[in-house]
């Protein structure tokens, strides 16, 4: 895709502080460093979002990420990892190509955090149950 700045990096159009790379999957540093170690890792197919995904295009990219994520948390011993992908602007996907987020965690106030609330309890198992369903529904 000629406009996509992720598959400008991957052509060496734009530089990026290079992680890891083969032939299927590019890792970077993301320029923001939410915190320190923050790198994406995209396939070099542009694909705009995990819905539009091939399933071997993510197997390759998900096959990946143990290595990368394990090297990140290694080389600043960070605390953990939290691993993100966002997808569409309601969930606050801001570059259209896939990625995904190894953000490395250092404790309180390393200026990444989610938040999580529990809804325990909130839901009776027949609507959990029928939650379930409408998902399945759709899985083809």
């Amino acid at each position: 895709m000629t406009d996509c700045i992720f598959c400008k990096i991957v052509d060496g159009d734009i530089p990026s502080a290079k992680v890891y790379e083969d032939e299927e999957v590019y890792a970077f540093l993301d320029i923001s460093q939410v915190t320190k170690g923050h790198t994406l890792v995209i396939p070099k197919q542009h694909t705009k979002n995990i819905y539009e995904t091939h399933p071997q295009v993510a197997s390759n990219l998900f096959a990946r990420l143990p290595k990368i994520a394990s090297a990140v948390k290694e080389a600043f011993q960070a605390d953990g990892v939290n691993i993100v992908n966002n997808n569409d602007e309601a969930a606050h996907q801001s570059v259209f190509h896939l990625h995904i987020h190894v953000l490395p965690r250092y404790g309180k106030g390393d200026g990444f955090g989610l938040k999580w609330e529990d809804n325990s309890g909130k839901y009776t198992q027949d609507q959990l149950t029928e939650t379930a369903h409408s998902i399945a529904s759709k899985i083809s």
